[in-house]
Formats: structure tokens, C-alpha cells, sequence
């Protein structure tokens, strides 16, 4: 969760009241937050010894969707509604003399299409502390909501040093010319793409757009830049505490969700300040496509809620008008409904994203009245809880495995996608694993299809450690199927690996033949064995194995089994159609390939960089429920 530091004496002051530290922390928890740190012991210490030291200051931890109380004015504002000291404000847009314009070119699509904007009149200019929270409550949204600029950027500009209407485009960097904020020089943004790559702030952010072939740049009437985004604003249009009193707000986004919220806070926030409180002045924005539209969207979202949910669910046994209260008390206008016996109508202001669904505004109710206030009773039903199946069979050969002499390893499911693949001789036959549409590093590109690499990653990393080695994992794999309506299921499997001086494929072949004998399936001494029931191996041609030292398990079910669970396509072989041998595992038959087992082939050992030889073992165990 994220912590914002406020002033204490500002927050109490806005509180009407001074708090004990207890008494503070007491009111957050029962607000939904929590006071991580008062910082007033420190500060007297400092002050005794003769030291320079801020005022005391509150440290407050906030759930992460609640953007509203990322700075001291919207904390302040919801506790002061949440004490019912005042109701919560109604945001409205002015109606200007002249609108500001911001017109969008074609160029901004492919990189960061989406524009927003407002204009804060202040009836006067900020002092420092409120400054100090403006600039804050920007951080904190680019960290938080806005992932680190990428889905959306803010920009602030002194607006009586520039002129509209704007225009957002984007262009060659060699072209742009300005001078950055809180330097004087002007550089080109491709030189400045090399001097911020030494900024320990702005660094991080460059590659967002550094190799973009057009940067985004928004300039005024007068071809002044205002900023370059996601980067840094222009020194031109900087802000100053004590001197600025009309803001001009931009923000550029590539999610058009995110930017909506993100312009709401920024304005809604810091509305307090302006000539008319709580009113803030649009912008009409003009898009590529010709269309053109107001912004911020400050207009409240129409819901409803149940009252017999929300009392269910809290075990209350309130009316509607008192659960209307509660709500109010959350920053939520909300009322009986005329219509419905059973319904609150509910207006969200802009101000709370937060609330998606009824459960949320069951539980700002809930939070209302006092989580420690809620009836505490047992449920009106008994259910005795027990494990999946699969689940209870993975515990079961788990402790097998480990009462056998191996050890269990826990890799992350993540993996590369030529270690899943290329890396054991493997070839990737597309739509088949679960690919990361932005992984932060080459090693973490796709969900695991199968464990061996795994192991084969422990084993690297334990070289060092005493032979021989025997690991084992039994856990999940995940594959795309488009029958699913999530497009994915996922794989309950088994692997071991053995690594020694010899290769020891007996050593694998005998985990199996434990686990067969635990789980008291017979051994059929070939494919054509008379008996109704069991496992055996045979002979595959499998690139991952050495030639002629590889096997495929297969298994015999039940007939009764065969009987009541249609078997079109056995989860093994869905998850090995990688090795050809295992595609067509004898046409015709019932029997279910399991698994493969074998001595691994020399370069996949040099793709993982072991240099023993190792023997492994990878079956599917759901099948043998």
C-alpha cells in the first residue's frame, strides 16, 4: 500500500481537533486506513540536541485503489465527511469566457494517444505546504496508478506564461528544442535523452519513448513547449510556490481509464483552492478522428445497491435510510429508492474509481459502522472442509517422493521461452504456451508447459552441492485451450531429476515403480499384457533423452474408469504433443501416455551448463485419480 507523509498540524487543524497519538491511529483504523508512523518523538529529540528538523509529520498507509486519499487535502476532506463534520463537496465544472483549447494530431496514435485537461483558478497562489502536496500527489499517482508514466504522464504549467489554444503532436526528437525544468539551457530531446540518462528521477522513464521515431511534445499558440511526455515539463511554464495562481493541467495516456481518474484527482484535489471552491475550469479537447469533448469528466456514475445484501453480508438489520447515512459518511450520495422497496440509489462521485461493484459499497457501510461494531456469530451453516483430489494426490506423492531419499525443489512457474522450449531440444508448435504481453525480462516470458526446466535450473544453481542429487517437483503446468472459458488449464505433473557420476536411469525408473506400487497400480510387462489395469514404458525417439535412452509412460485405466469419464484426449498427451513419439502414441489404443522418462541428451545438460549426466522423469499424476 502506499504512504503518504502529511503535516500533523495542518491535518489537525483541518480536523478541528488535536489527537493523541492512539486517538489518531484509532480514527484511521476505523476509516480503513492506518498510521504507520508520528514522527513528533523524533522531532523533539532532534530539537534537543540542537539539530535543524522538520515539523512532525504523520505517516499514513492508504489501500492502494483509494487515489483520493493520496495527499493531505483529499485525507483530510473524507475524514472530516467520515466525522460528518461537513457533507462531501460537489464538483462542478465553470463556464469560462473563453475555453482553453487542446488540439490532438494523428501523429500522438501509435504512442500515447489519449489527452486530458483542466484549469485549476486559484484565489490565491499556492504556499509552499500545499505546493509540496501538489507535487506529491503527482508522484504518488505515477508510481501507483500510473505505473511509472507508462499508462499515464501529468504535466502542471503556469498558465499566465503561456497561451492556447495547444497542440499535442508528436515529432522528430531532433526537432524539439526547449529548455527542460530547472535548467536554463535549451537542448534538443535527443540530446536530453542522453543527459537525463545520468538523472537518477528521470532515467527510469526515458525508455518509455526513447526509441520511439517521434517524440510527444505539447506546444502553445505561440510554439512555446509545455512538455515533453512522459519525460519532464519545460522550464518556460514552470510552477512557483508563492507566485503561481492559474494552473493549467495535461496529461497523455495510452489508457483511456487511467487517464479519466488520473485528471479527476488532479483537479478534484486541489478544487478547494480555486475562486469558486470546488469549481474547475474545462478544456475542450479535439481528437484526430474530428470529434471533440470536455474534459475532466466530473460528472457523478448513477448505481444502485441492495439493502438486504448489504445487510446479509454485514449481519445488520439496518433501514435504508440508515444505511444511507453510513454511506454519506463515505463520501457516497446515497439515498432510499422511491421505485424499489429493496434498492439504495447511489450517486459515485468522480472521486471514488474505487467503487466497481455493490460488494464495495457493502463494504464502505460496513467500514461506516465499525468493523469492531459488526455482530460476531457463527455461520447459520456447517460444512467440513477436505482437499481437491488432485491435491490430496500431490500431498501424497510429495511425501512419497521425499521419504524415498528426494528432495523437493520449488522453481517459479515462469520461465524463458527457449528454455521451455528450444533449450530441451523441443519445438515451440504456437498457441500452446501461456506468453506475457509485457515480461519484465527476457527470463520470465511464459508460463511453465513443462517442470524439467525447472529442475534443470536447480540443479545448475547446486552443482556445488554433494552427489549424487535427486530433486523432485510435483506441481502445476499451464497450456492455452481455447475450449476453456478462461483459454488455459492448467496440469497437475510430477518431475525428478537425478544427477550423478552415472546417469542413472534405473535410479528415475525406480521413483516411478514407487510411486505405481504406493498408489497400487500394477506393472504390465509389455503393451500387449493381458491385464486390465496398470503401467508400462516403451521406447521413444524423444530429442530431449539421448537416442535410444528415452521411454514414454503409459498408463491402463480401469475399465470401469474407461467407462464413466470419456478420455477423447488424456491430459498427458495434450501437454507432450512436443515430442513427435508422443503425438501418435499407439493409434487406436486406450492407453493414456503419461509421461516420459530417460537419460538426458548432452546438449541440453550445455544449455542449463551442467556437465554430469542426468536422468529425469516427468509423468501427469491427474490421470491416475
Amino acid at each position: 500500500m502506499p504512504t503518504i507523509t502529511v503535516d500533523k498540524a495542518e491535518l489537525y487543524r483541518r480536523l478541528e481537533r488535536e489527537y493523541t497519538t492512539e486517538e489518531f491511529d484509532e480514527l484511521c483504523f476505523d476509516f480503513g486506513v492506518e498510521l504507520d508512523e508520528d514522527t513528533t518523538e523524533e522531532v523533539e529529540a532532534a530539537k534537543a540536541k540542537g539539530l535543524p528538523t522538520p515539523p512532525p509529520q504523520l505517516k499514513v498507509e492508504i489501500p492502494a485503489n483509494r487515489y483520493d486519499l493520496l495527499c493531505l487535502e483529499g485525507l483530510a476532506r473524507a475524514l472530516r465527511v467520515f466525522l460528518q463534520k461537513e457533507k462531501a463537496p460537489k464538483f462542478t465544472l465553470t463556464v469560462p469566457e473563453k475555453m482553453q483549447e487542446v488540439f490532438v494530431e494523428a501523429s500522438t496514435t501509435p504512442l500515447r494517444p489519449y489527452f486530458a485537461s483542466c484549469i485549476l483558478r486559484l484565489a490565491r497562489p499556492m504556499s509552499g505546504l500545499e505546493y509540496e502536496s501538489f507535487i506529491d500527489l503527482q508522484d504518488k499517482l505515477h508510481q501507483n496508478l500510473c505505473r511509472q508514466r507508462r499508462f499515464v504522464a501529468i504535466g502542471t504549467h503556469d498558465l499566465d506564461t503561456i497561451e492556447g489554444p495547444f497542440r499535442y503532436m508528436c515529432k522528430d526528437p531532433k526537432e524539439i528544442k526547449f529548455a527542460p525544468l530547472n535548467r536554463d539551457e535549451e537542448n534538443t530531446a535527443e540530446e536530453l535523452m542522453t543527459i537525463f540518462e545520468q538523472d537518477r528521477h528521470l532515467g527510469r522513464y526515458l525508455h518509455i519513448i526513447k526509441d520511439a521515431p517521434a517524440y510527444p511534445i505539447i506546444y502553445d499558440s505561440k510554439d512555446r513547449v509545455l512538455s515533453m511526455p512522459p519525460i519532464i515539463n519545460s522550464q518556460h511554464s514552470k510552477i512557483v510556490a508563492g507566485k503561481t495562481k492559474n494552473i493549467f493541467v495535461d496529461t497523455t495516456a495510452t489508457d483511456k481509464t487511467k487517464l479519466d481518474i488520473v485528471i479527476n484527482m488532479v483537479a478534484t484535489m486541489f478544487a478547494e483552492y480555486c475562486d469558486i471552491p470546488f469549481s474547475i475550469e474545462p478544456v475542450k479537447i479535439h481528437m484526430p478522428d474530428g470529434s471533440s469533448h470536455i474534459s475532466p469528466p466530473l460528472a457523478p456514475r448513477s448505481t444502485t445497491a441492495s439493502s438486504s445484501y448489504i445487510n446479509s453480508a454485514t449481519g445488520l438489520t439496518l433501514s435504508r435510510e440508515e444505511q444511507s447515512e453510513l454511506l454519506n459518511r463515505m463520501s457516497l450520495d446515497a439515498k432510499p429508492s422511491s421505485s424499489d422497496l429493496d434498492a439504495l440509489e447511489i450517486q459515485v462521485p468522480c472521486t471514488r474509481p474505487d467503487i466497481l461493484h455493490e460488494c464495495d459499497i457493502m463494504e464502505d457501510a460496513a467500514i461506516a459502522y465499525g468493523f469492531n461494531n459488526l455482530p460476531q456469530k457463527l455461520p447459520s451453516t456447517s460444512t467440513v472442509a477436505k482437499p481437491f483430489a488432485v491435491n490430496r494426490l500431490g500431498d501424497i506423492l510429495r511425501k512419497e517422493c521425499a521419504m524415498a531419499g528426494w528432495v523437493e525443489a520449488l522453481p517459479l512457474i515462469l520461465c524463458s521461452h527457449d528454455e521451455n522450449f528450444a533449450w530441451l531440444n523441443r519445438p515451440d508448435p504456437g498457441n500452446y504456451a501461456i506468453k506475457l504481453a509485457n515480461p519484465k525480462s527476457l527470463e520470465y516470458q511464459v508460463v511453465r508447459t513443462s517442470l524439467l526446466p525447472g529442475m534443470l535450473k536447480t540443479a545448475r544453481e547446486n552443482r556445488s552441492l554433494p552427489l549424487p542429487m535427486k530433486i523432485f517437483e510435483c506441481s502445476d503446468v499451464a497450456v492455452q485451450d481455447s475450449r476453456e472459458e478462461r483459454q488455459s488449464r492448467n496440469y497437475r505433473r510430477l518431475c525428478a531429476l537425478y544427477m550423478d557420476r552415472k546417469a542413472g536411469f534405473e535410479v528415475a525408473h525406480g521413483l516411478l515403480d514407487r510411486v505405481m506400487q504406493i498408489l497400487a497400480i500394477p506393472f504390465l510387462q509389455t503393451k500387449d499384457s493381458e491385464g486390465e489395469h496398470g503401467y508400462y514404458i516403451a521406447q521413444a525417439d524423444d530429442p530431449t533423452y539421448l537416442p535410444g535412452r528415452g521411454a514414454t509412460v503409459y498408463y491402463r485405466p480401469r475399465p470401469s474408469v474407461r467407462a464413466s469419464s470419456p478420455t477423447p484426449q488424456p491430459a498427458s498427451s495434450v501437454l507432450d504433443t512436443l515430442a513427435s513419439s508422443l503425438k501418435a502414441a499407439l493409434p487406436g489404443s486406450r492407453d493414456i501416455v503419461l509421461g516420459s522418462l530417460g537419460i538426458l541428451h548432452p546438449t541440453v545438460l550445455s544449455n542449463f551448463e551442467l556437465s554430469r549426466p542426468c536422468s529425469a522423469l516427468e509423468i501427469d499424476v491427474e490421470p491416475l485419480l
